[in-house]
């Protein structure tokens, strides 16, 4: 089964079409570029010109970065404030035509991870999922199953600064850090996660960690205990299109 799986992101919006037995990409992985300013009218022309360019037409999944409760945004920092308040699945069928699946897109990525990650992640108890991008996504993974609708990116970390804005790949970005100085401020961030809520492993998603080589050896934990994402920046297009298998 094939279908389409959109990851919303601060920056961009990602999406392909994903075989749903394998969990392998079936086609280009789209880019199309996103920011606070994308007006959700404006991200709807954005996902209908990618699924023309895939000659898509079905049931899609989207990712998206915010906290949603029974399909109305409740909130999301990172996005056009003109999305708050929305019934997503509502917005989105009436926008593009098509049946929507909606999670949040740490979920989503959690969620292809679990399946066709590394499978260290069901032998685990605790797992803390992070996706390192425009903000911190999080997801917890309890014995192989998620519990929904994290957001630690906005936990408050010192001086009332949020994890994500003292931590984050985009702050890396911003503030021309090198490896060694961002990775210390992430390792206040992960201490703060791991004193919080005891996690037996970590795993690091976003595009940037593909990097961890880069940057573990400034972390104060052990190799084994943080490890890099298998499906990188794929994760969350994968985790998205999969949460179409939910449909009656």
């Amino acid at each position: 089964m094939i279908r389409l799986g959109v990851d919303i992101g601060g920056s961009a919006i990602k999406a392909a079409l994903v075989d749903l037995k394998t969990g392998e990409l079936a086609s280009e992985n789209v880019r199309v570029r996103n920011s606070i300013d994308t007006h959700p009218e404006k991200a709807i022309q954005n996902i209908l010109n990618i699924m023309k360019k895939l000659s898509y037409s079905g049931p899609i999944g989207v990712g998206f970065p915010g906290r949603i409760r029974d399909n109305i945004l409740q909130r999301a920092p990172n996005l056009h404030p003109d999305w708050v308040g929305k019934d997503l699945a509502e917005f989105f069928k009436q926008g593009t035509g098509s049946t929507t699946c909606l999670l949040n897109d740490a979920d989503a990525a959690a969620i292809a991870e679990i399946n066709f990650g590394n499978p260290v992640i069901k032998r685990t108890h605790r797992t803390l999922f992070l996706t390192l991008g425009t903000g911190i996504g999080s997801a917890f993974i309890l014995d192989g199953k998620i519990w929904k609708d994290t957001e630690l990116g906005h936990l408050f970390l010192r001086q009332g600064l949020a994890a994500e804005h003292y931590g984050s790949a985009a702050v890396k970005r911003l503030e021309k850090l090198s490896w060694k100085k961002w990775a210390q401020r992430l390792n206040k961030v992960l201490e703060f996660y791991d004193f919080s809520f005891s996690p037996d492993l970590i795993i690091l998603g976003g595009a940037i960690s593909k990097n961890l080589e880069k940057f573990q050896k400034y972390l104060t934990f052990p190799d084994t205990k943080i490890i890099m994402a298998q499906l990188g920046n794929d994760a969350g297009i994968i985790g998205a299109a999969m949460e179409t298998l939910n449909i009656e």
